[in-house]
């Protein structure tokens, strides 16, 4: 179902976060229009630029940029600046994550863009905002979302060092948040006539994700933690693994009700009869000495056999699966959690993480559009400028 049939969105963004939130436009039937500089996105070049690899696939540009048409526009020259303004003057949406210093050097700051453009929904990603000392500062979602939001550190263990965060997780997350409030905008002008300016930073989109502790902190001055896994404070509700080296995680939050059922999966009723074991206040402070009982009896079953059990028992608990687990998994399966996208001009078949979300009819039938691929750069120049300029 192409739910944004119609909207055109015009996409100027690089790397992750706004690129990640066109392809979700356009998944959704958007027309997203990329314009990129001629040397491209450079996502393009990703494992040469990280590491001057020579590998001359980009999976994860292919993944964020699916459905979109490619435009080549030099910003620094007079006529691709009128190509530009032409192009927003027939958008409904533009999407950019360049900084704001470099917009407003090339008059594409949201003044002068909604100016010329009042019914235009203006939508910024940067690292940390539109305002302050850091506006303009290097972010990345390593920097902004991951280490000055305050997760890095809230994530590791007490005397251990911040682990980093595996490539564009604070970026898709704040790319979902950002088409939140392009729809969220969308809908407000089909009632005033208006456009407005969407503002999202990966700062803030870091320290909403942290919300729980955030709000913790704020109202009590300290937060707990995060204990390694051999003092985790509730142990019903921590990782364990199988005796095949297979790793799976506890659900029990609710653990006085769930302490019973896991004791019956496990056939070891003496459990029941450990007074300090006997509430979710004994194991928590016997974590050390549970967690150590539960590695041990888990050690002892391959986690086919764990999961039998525990289902038998309505023991709630997950895999934790590895990334070449999941095409295997008929849960993923099932749920779309895979799609398919066919060749193009820039690159191959291949396999993407489906859109988070999913449409459905009446009847229940999944309506989603089928995916496209990602377009080779200028792809559409031809195309786009005759469209819109008559060239």
């Amino acid at each position: 179902m192409a739910v944004l049939r119609g909207v055109r969105v015009v996409e100027l963004g690089m790397w992750v976060a706004a690129p990640g939130a066109g392809g979700l436009l356009a998944d959704w039937g958007a027309d997203v229009i990329k314009v990129e500089a001629p040397e491209g996105d450079p996502m393009r070049r990703l494992f040469a630029l990280l590491a001057g690899h020579g590998q001359p696939q980009s999976p994860p540009f292919d993944a964020d940029n699916g459905g979109k048409r490619s435009v080549v526009l030099d910003l620094r020259t007079d006529d691709d600046r009128v190509a530009m303004a032409t192009l927003l003057a027939g958008a409904d949406v533009f999407l950019t994550n360049l900084r704001p210093q470099a917009l407003a050097g090339m008059g594409l700051d949201p003044a002068t863009v909604l100016a010329a453009n009042p019914t235009l929904v203006y939508a910024s990603i940067t690292g940390f905002g539109l305002e302050g000392p850091d506006v303009d500062r290097a972010g990345y979602d390593i920097g902004a979302f991951w280490a000055r939001s305050g997760v890095a550190h809230t994530m590791a263990p007490v005397g251990q060092s911040p682990f980093p965060l595996r490539g564009g997780f604070g970026d898709h997350t704040t790319a979902l948040a950002t088409v939140a409030g392009i729809v969220a905008a969308l809908f407000d002008r089909g009632r005033t006539g208006r456009g407005c300016v969407v503002e999202a930073s990966l700062l803030r989109t870091g320290m909403w994700c942290l919300g729980w502790d955030v709000a913790i902190q704020e109202r009590f001055g300290k937060v707990v933690p995060t204990a390694a896994r051999a003092d985790d404070p509730n142990p019903m509700a921590a990782a364990y693994c199988a005796g095949d080296g297979r790793w799976f995680w506890l659900l029990g939050v609710e653990a006085d009700r769930l302490w019973p059922k896991l004791v019956a999966a496990m056939e070891h009723p003496e459990w029941l009869e450990v007074e300090a074991w006997s509430s979710a206040r004994g194991r928590r402070k016997g974590s050390t000495e549970l967690v150590a009982t539960l590695d041990a009896a888990f050690a002892e079953h391959d986690r086919d056999e764990l999961a039998r059990r525990f289902d038998e028992h309505d023991v709630w608990w997950a895999p934790v699966n590895t990334l070449a687990d999941l095409a295997g998994d008929p849960q993923v399966v099932a749920s779309g959690g895979l799609v398919d996208v066919p060749a193009g001009e820039w690159s191959d078949a291949h396999r993407v993480a489906a859109s988070p979300i999913s449409f459905r009819d009446a009847s229940m039938q999944r309506t989603d559009a089928p995916p496209k691929p990602p377009p080779a750069l200028g792809q559409h120049t031809s195309e786009i400028l005759n469209e819109v300029l008559g060239k």
